[in-house]
């Protein structure tokens, strides 16, 4: 029997499931329809992003975060360069887009260069996904905040670039009333570590976000926002970011 069309259909069915398989991880292009948001150039800086004045802002324009050399591969990067950060300030110097969003999938890329580095990957500049070396907690390094444990096995290191794959839904209102909660799901570093997550509030206090001190968090208003960048004052880099809006009709994320 000619083993030819056997092996064509064996070839056909791993194209197919390859063909399924979400396109993440790190080095990953802008999907069609997707706005580059962080190309390590000063001027995309510039142009679409801005600090987030909240209540613990202590910064001023321009932006201090400072476009340094990507240490692995050449080029550039964003580092969270900003001393009013200095010793763990969170919202002193946070930057955010000046776009804002309501459903989207995100690609963006961090770098560590030391020991305990942290910031912060803030959704609708409400949700964070924690971007933190050496906490293992719910509060650390992947975590959807104090909602998730971490999926620290899936961190590369120190030095390494990582990258976060999201897909984001929104909290939904009816008549000003909140029916929905917001649900993410996300890949780290290709691996899936997230699905259809429900976020219960936004955590950290006024200074953490949008809607953090309305209702210890749990006061969640019916506004799109942007995305939000964490500084607390260390050497973390960020590359190749990238978003694309959606309108998720269903109460699912999953890729």
């Amino acid at each position: 029997m000619n083993p030819l069309p056997r092996i064509l259909l064996a070839l056909c069915a791993t194209l197919a499931v390859h063909a399924a398989e979400p396109q993440v991880g790190v080095g990953m292009k802008p999907i069609p329809g997707a706005e580059l948001i962080i190309d390590g150039s000063r001027e995309m800086l510039d142009a679409k992003w801005i600090y987030w004045e909240g209540p613990g802002f202590k910064s001023t324009m321009p932006i201090k975060w400072q476009i340094v050399p990507d240490p692995i591969d050449g080029g550039t990067s964003l580092m969270t360069d900003d001393r009013a950060a200095d010793g763990g300030k969170f919202g002193a110097a946070d930057i955010v887009t000046k776009k804002a969003y309501r459903d989207f999938r995100l690609h963006i890329e961090f770098i560590i260069m030391k020991p305990g580095g942290n910031s912060g990957v803030y959704l609708q500049n409400r949700f964070e996904i924690q971007v933190f070396d050496g906490d293992k907690t719910k509060h650390g390094m992947g975590a959807v905040i104090n909602e998730t444990e971490s999926p620290y096995h899936a961190y590369h290191g120190i030095g390494k670039w990582n990258a976060y794959d999201i897909v984001f839904r929104a909290a939904r209102f009816k008549d000003g009333k909140l029916v929905e909660k917001p649900l993410v799901s996300m890949y780290f570093n290709g691996q899936k570590v997230h699905t259809n997550v429900t976020i219960n509030k936004v955590w950290g206090g006024a200074r953490s976000g949008i809607d953090g001190g309305n209702d210890g968090g749990a006061g969640l208003t019916d506004t799109p926002q942007g995305l939000k960048l964490q500084c607390e004052g260390h050497d973390v880099r960020y590359r190749n970011a990238w978003i694309k809006e959606l309108d998720l009709a269903e109460a699912k994320t999953d890729f």
